[in-house]
C-alpha cells in the first residue's frame, strides 16, 4: 500500500504560529525567518490543501473561513501528536507553568477542578503566585495570570472568562433588619466591605439602586474575597461583590441584600504575553481553561 503523502511541516508550523499568535510578523520573528518566508510557507500549505487559508493585505494576514475550519480540525491532532511523543521520550522533563491567581478564584473555581487537568496532561505542573499585581508581573515573574480587571492593557493576549453581576451580600439576620426596600437611612449605618480588586462595584451598585449619596459609616477594604464572603456571614459588614462569589461559596449564612442585579464593571481574565502561547505549558493550560469554560 502506498504511504500517503505528508503535509509540508514547515509550512505547517508557520500556519499554527500565525494563528496563535495573531500576527505574522510576530511568527517570522518566533521561527527565525523574514515574513516574505512565513508567507512562502504557508502559500506552499495553501496549495497542498489546495484552500485559500488567509486574506491577505498589506501586513495583515486574516483567517479565511476555511482557514479556521482548516485551524480546528488539524489542532487537536498536533497536539495529540505532542502528547504522544512526550510520553514516549524519556528527555522531555516536567513542563513548569508559572500562574497568577486571585485566591477565590482559585479555591472556587480552579483547585476543583485541576485533577482533570493532571489527568489530562501528566507532565504539565504549576506553580501558583496569589501575590499583588499579577497582572504587571506576566511575563516577567510569571508566565500567565487570571486577573480581575475592567479590561487587560494592550499587549497581552487576553481571554475573558465571565460576566458577572453585582450583588450586595450580607448575613441573613442582617437583611431582616434592613427590610426587603433599600432605606438610606439605615444603610448609612452599616459597613460596607470592598474588595481591593473592584473598587468601583460599589459606585456601580449605589448609582443602580439611586443611592449616590449614601455615605456609610464605614468602608473596609479587603485583599482577599474569602475573608470578606467570612465577615459578611458574621454580620461583620455588606459585602459588595459577584453573584458567582456568593453561588460558590454555598453559605447558608448568607442572603444578596434586596434582590437586586447590578452589571459589574469586572469580568475575570487570563493573560499572558502573545509570544507565550508558543510555549507548551502556557497553551496546554489556555486551552484546557477555555475549554473547560470554568
Amino acid at each position: 500500500m502506498p504511504s500517503r503523502r505528508l503535509p509540508p511541516l514547515r509550512a505547517l508550523e508557520a500556519f499554527m504560529r500565525t494563528v496563535r499568535l495573531g500576527s505574522a510578523r510576530a511568527a517570522a520573528e518566533e521561527i527565525g525567518l523574514s515574513p516574505s518566508a512565513l508567507s512562502r510557507r504557508i502559500t506552499n500549505l495553501e496549495e497542498f490543501v489546495g484552500k485559500k487559508l488567509f486574506t491577505r493585505a498589506r501586513q495583515s494576514m486574516q483567517l479565511t473561513d476555511e482557514g479556521q475550519a482548516f485551524y480546528e480540525a488539524v489542532n487537536p491532532h498536533l497536539e495529540a501528536l505532542a502528547r504522544a511523543v512526550e510520553s514516549q521520550s524519556d528527555n522531555i522533563s516536567l513542563l513548569r507553568l508559572r500562574l497568577g491567581v486571585l485566591p477565590l478564584f482559585g479555591s472556587q473555581r480552579l483547585f476543583p477542578h485541576l485533577g482533570e487537568l493532571r489527568k489530562r496532561h501528566p507532565l504539565l505542573h504549576i506553580d501558583i503566585d496569589t501575590g499583588p499585581h499579577l497582572e504587571d508581573r506576566v511575563g516577567d515573574t510569571l508566565d500567565a495570570a487570571i486577573i480581575l480587571s475592567r479590561g487587560p492593557r494592550q499587549g497581552l493576549h487576553a481571554v475573558r472568562l465571565d460576566h458577572n453581576m453585582v450583588h450586595a451580600i450580607c448575613s441573613k439576620e442582617l437583611a431582616r433588619i434592613l427590610g426587603d426596600t433599600p432605606d438610606i437611612e439605615k444603610l448609612a449605618k452599616q459597613t460596607f466591605l470592598i474588595h481591593n480588586e473592584l473598587p468601583s462595584s460599589f459606585e456601580a451598585w449605589k448609582q443602580a439602586l439611586g443611592l449616590e449619596d449614601l455615605e456609610p459609616t464605614a468602608i473596609d477594604h479587603y485583599d482577599s474575597g474569602q475573608l470578606m464572603l467570612a465577615a459578611a456571614a458574621q454580620g461583620l459588614g455588606i459585602a459588595i461583590m459577584h453573584d458567582d462569589h456568593m453561588r460558590r461559596a454555598a453559605d447558608s449564612r448568607l442572603t444578596d441584600l434586596y434582590g437586586v442585579e447590578v452589571e459589574s464593571p469586572y469580568s475575570y481574565w487570563f493573560v499572558c504575553k502573545p509570544a507565550a502561547l508558543e510555549f507548551r505549558p502556557v497553551r496546554l493550560f489556555h486551552d484546557w481553561l477555555v475549554g473547560a469554560g470554568l
